[in-house]
């Protein structure tokens, strides 16, 4: 597929998407029902197919492995992504002296030819002191753009609901040190994020609701193995992606996804989806993103009944709209997955990916965050030629910028301005501004 090119006179452009993967069959494949798969405690090796095949070459882990791991992961997890829709982007603000000069920020409105009047209202910040195209971050947030500048015209989500007794002009800005805009621009990235309730609402009904829009007509009901809210979120990811590789201001090839707990999960499926991502960041994803599904059983069951790390049973019992159908089958028998996330991880080789982790966020559980890289590690070698730099964890505030990379510091569960530091360390390595 061919974009049009981008009219910033007309600040209008019309899109087609280019997902590298997006000629894989979205149909599911025939694979057994969850209860017909065999038990195992041990994790799935990364390199050995669903039949028992050991995968020995580079050739093979493209042509063979990779695409059954992505349909495995869509089929048994997250629900197959609905297929690219045409973009039409229309530039609705742009304000060259934002962040005291250093940057240009611009509010974009992406119209999406599906769920029908669906829109992404993408925020993006571009550094002004920059002789190239910059690479970008992109990633959701969580209540609104308007949250990540005191910016008085950001426009807030449709949606938006007070909190309390907050206002909407008391909540601009409150998260500009989640975000740390400033930090990035004056490191010469630039930094693109919308709300994830933009397309897909955060709320089971309202979510489903939507799910509905993006499945064939005649199911009315949500398959098994349908689309279901994390996927439907990388889907839109990968929207807006369709959009910033069209920015003459933004270097295609160095695209980083960015995203926080739930979020962290959408970006690191996105990523693995998508080769158009240059590098993610999956900040406290935990299970259902970078944790193992698979917990020993003093764990996943302790004595007194309550699990001090996340497990697939509670996340699917909280959040029944983010994973698909078949995966709640899972509920008590996470041994029957045919993979884990460290899957999902591998999806991404070559390409970077830093786990992030905190200190006092048990419930992500960090150290199976790590166990995750150390198992994803044998498909990046094959693949890349490397991949963990570390046997063991690093200490908090540490940064282990391997191509497999894990950042842990002292906290809770947030996006803090010292995660963005080590962030764009690590970016430094990978993709630094040219």
């Amino acid at each position: 597929m061919h974009f049009a090119k981008t009219n910033r006179a007309a600040a209008c452009v019309a899109l087609l998407s280019a997902t590298l993967m997006a000629a894989e069959p979205t149909a599911p494949p025939p694979f057994p029902e969850p209860d017909k798969l065999p038990a195992r405690a041990e994790l799935p090796a990364a390199l050995t197919t669903f039949s028992g095949q050991p995968v020995r070459t580079r050739e093979d882990w493209v042509k063979v492995r990779a695409p059954e791991l992505r349909a495995l992961v869509q089929h048994y997890e997250y629900g197959f992504l609905p297929p690219p829709a045409k973009v039409v982007a229309k530039l609705e603000r742009e304000d060259k002296t934002a962040l005291r000069g250093a940057a240009t920020l611009r509010e974009i409105t992406l119209t999406l030819a599906q769920p029908e009047g669906a829109a992404i209202r993408l925020l993006l910040v571009v550094p002004n002191q920059r002789t190239k195209p910059a690479p970008v971050f992109l990633g959701l947030n969580f209540r609104g753009n308007h949250l990540l500048l005191a910016d008085p015209l950001i426009r807030p989500p449709d949606d938006w609901k007070p909190r309390k007794n907050e206002t909407l002009e008391q909540v601009r800005g409150a998260e500009a040190d989640e975000w740390a805009l400033d930090q990035a621009v004056a490191r010469g990235y630039a930094v693109a994020t919308f709300y994830n309730g933009d397309v897909v609402p955060d709320e089971r009904s309202a979510a489903e609701e939507v799910l509905r829009k993006l499945r064939p007509p005649e199911r009315a009901e949500r398959g098994p193995a349908d689309c279901a809210t994390i996927a439907a979120w990388a889907w839109c990811l990968h929207r807006a992606v369709d959009y910033l590789v069209t920015d003459p201001d933004l270097d295609a090839r160095r695209i980083a996804l960015v995203g926080h707990s739930r979020n962290g999960k959408t970006a690191l499926l996105a990523a693995a989806l998508d080769e158009r991502v240059a590098l993610v960041v999956p900040s406290q994803a935990g299970c259902g993103g970078t944790a193992p599904c698979r917990l020993p059983p003093d764990i996943a069951a302790p004595p007194d009944g309550k699990p001090v790390v996340e497990t697939v049973k509670r996340i699917n019992t909280s959040f029944p709209h983010w994973f698909c159908g078949n995966f709640k089958a899972f509920n008590d028998a996470p041994d029957r997955l045919p993979f884990d996330q460290h899957s999902l991880i591998a999806l991404c080789a070559p390409r970077p990916v830093l786990v992030s982790c905190a200190t006092n966020d048990r419930w992500a559980n960090p150290p199976g965050q790590f166990e995750m890289l150390q198992a994803a590690d044998p498909a990046y070698r094959l693949v890349a030629g490397d991949g963990l730099g570390a046997a063991a964890m690093p200490a908090p505030g540490q940064l282990l910028a391997s191509r497999l990379g894990y950042f842990i510091r002292p906290g809770g569960h947030a996006m803090t301005r010292a995660d963005w530091k080590a962030w764009l360390d690590y970016a430094d390595q990978w993709l630094p501004p040219r």
